[in-house]
């Protein structure tokens, strides 16, 4: 697939098929954010991949902002002994990004989270202190894929200065 074809073409799926994902794929996904950049290449990302029909129930009820029965669901945490706390989430936002991309390249439907009980999901997972888990990726097959959004056009959102000489 073609980059700007998987960024033009990528929607916030919350509708999915009961279609488990394979492992291989999963796997796929996670290395695509591993593969993200990081600041001095600190990496504070760590990832917990919820699979089992429990698990997800579990998060499902405490994450108001969570629609459908994904497949699977990835919370995506910062390990704070790796990073700052700013450059630390602008991190794990690019990793949660390109696992995003990656899974609408394999035909799996995406939706980043953020409502929802991050201490609930700590206390869950028993986290330590330096985990902090900051996004959930509901993940699935898609039942239907949003039609997408207008976007603001390039000159509304861009200046351009260039240097006279």
């Amino acid at each position: 697939m073609e980059t700007f074809d998987a960024i033009k073409g990528r929607r916030s799926v919350r509708s999915y098929k009961d279609e488990k994902i394979r492992i291989e794929q999963l796997k796929k996904i996670l290395t695509a954010a591993i593969w993200s950049p990081s600041g001095s290449n600190e990496q504070p990302w760590k990832f917990i991949v919820v699979e089992n029909d429990d698990g997800i129930k579990k998060i499902k009820a405490f994450s108001p902002g969570m629609f459908g029965s994904p497949a699977a669901i990835v919370v995506v945490c910062r390990d704070l002994k790796r990073a700052s706390e700013i450059s630390g989430l602008m991190d794990i936002s690019m990793a949660s990004q390109n696992m995003m991309l990656a899974a609408y390249d394999l035909g799996i439907g995406s939706c980043a989270i953020r409502s929802f009980g991050k201490s609930a999901v700590k206390r869950l997972y028993d986290l330590p202190d330096h985990i902090n888990p900051e996004l959930l990726i509901a993940l699935g097959y898609p039942e239907s894929i949003p039609k997408a959004p207008k976007r603001r056009e390039i000159d509304e959102v861009v200046e351009w200065h260039r240097v006279k000489g």
